[in-house]
C-alpha cells in the first residue's frame, strides 16, 4: 500500500475521470494521460461502467495507476478491485468502507474536511486523506490549519483545483498530490481532444516540478 503512495506523490496529480462511454474513450485517455506524463486515474463511480473503464485503461495502458473514485458502497469496492483497481477514492469518510479496504488490503483516501473525520481516521491508521471539497471546504489555507493538531496526515486536495492553483497546494509540506478533473472534463472526452488532454497533462507536470523545487529550495 506504501508503494501505490509513493506512486501518486511522485506524479503529483490524479486526474479525476467520468467516462459515459468506457467502451470509445478508456484506451485512448489512458493513451492521453500516460502520453502526458500522467499515468494515473480515478475514475468516478458516478457514471455506469466505471468498472469497465478502469479494465479497458489498463489493458491499453498496463502502467497506469488506476483508482476507483466516488465509492460509496462495499459492492462497488468488490467491483473496483475485480475491475483491477489499485486504489479507492471515496467522498466522505465511512467506517464501514474503510474497514472493507483494509480488509482486503487496498488503499482508501476518504473524503476528510473536519476535526471529527480526521480523529475517525486517526483511529482506523489511516495516513493519506483526501480533502474533499477543497476550495469549498476553506481550501489550503484550512489543510494548513488543520495540520497543526493533525500532522500525521498527508493531504490529497481534490474539487477547485485548477492548472492555475494546482502550484499553491502542492508547495504545502502536507500535500501528497492533488486530484483534478479539468485536463479530462467531460467536454474534452466527449470531443476526443486526446491531444489537448496530453497537453493539459504536460503543463500539470512541469507545474508539480516547480512546486517541489520551490518546497526544496524553501527546506
Amino acid at each position: 500500500m506504501k508503494e501505490i503512495t509513493a506512486q501518486i506523490a511522485k506524479i503529483g496529480i490524479v486526474p479525476v475521470i467520468k467516462l459515459n462511454n468506457p467502451h470509445r474513450d478508456a484506451a485512448p485517455l489512458a493513451q492521453a494521460l500516460c502520453a502526458g506524463g500522467v499515468p494515473v486515474a480515478e475514475v468516478t463511480f458516478r457514471a455506469p461502467g466505471a468498472g469497465q473503464a478502469i479494465r479497458l485503461m489498463k489493458e491499453a495502458c498496463p502502467e497506469l495507476l488506476a483508482g476507483a473514485g466516488t465509492v460509496t458502497s462495499p459492492s462497488q469496492i468488490d467491483a473496483a478491485m475485480e475491475a483491477g483497481a489499485q486504489f479507492i477514492v471515496t467522498p466522505g469518510f465511512d467506517p464501514e468502507l474503510v474497514a472493507e479496504c483494509q480488509k482486503n488490503r487496498i488503499p482508501i483516501f476518504p473524503g476528510c474536511t473536519t476535526p471529527t473525520d480526521y480523529h475517525a481516521a486517526l483511529k482506523f491508521g489511516l495516513k493519506v486523506l483526501k480533502f474533499f471539497p477543497a476550495q469549498q471546504s476553506g481550501g489550503l489555507s484550512k489543510i494548513i490549519a488543520m495540520s497543526a493538531p493533525f500532522p500525521q496526515f498527508q493531504i490529497m486536495p481534490t474539487g477547485g483545483i485548477t492548472l492555475e492553483n494546482l502550484g499553491e497546494y502542492l508547495s504545502c509540506p502536507v500535500v501528497l498530490a492533488c486530484g483534478g478533473s479539468y485536463m479530462v472534463s467531460e467536454t474534452l472526452i466527449e470531443a476526443g481532444r486526446w491531444e489537448e488532454i496530453t497537453r493539459l497533462c504536460q503543463a500539470s507536470v512541469e507545474v508539480v516540478k516547480a512546486a517541489r523545487a520551490g518546497r526544496e529550495e524553501s527546506l
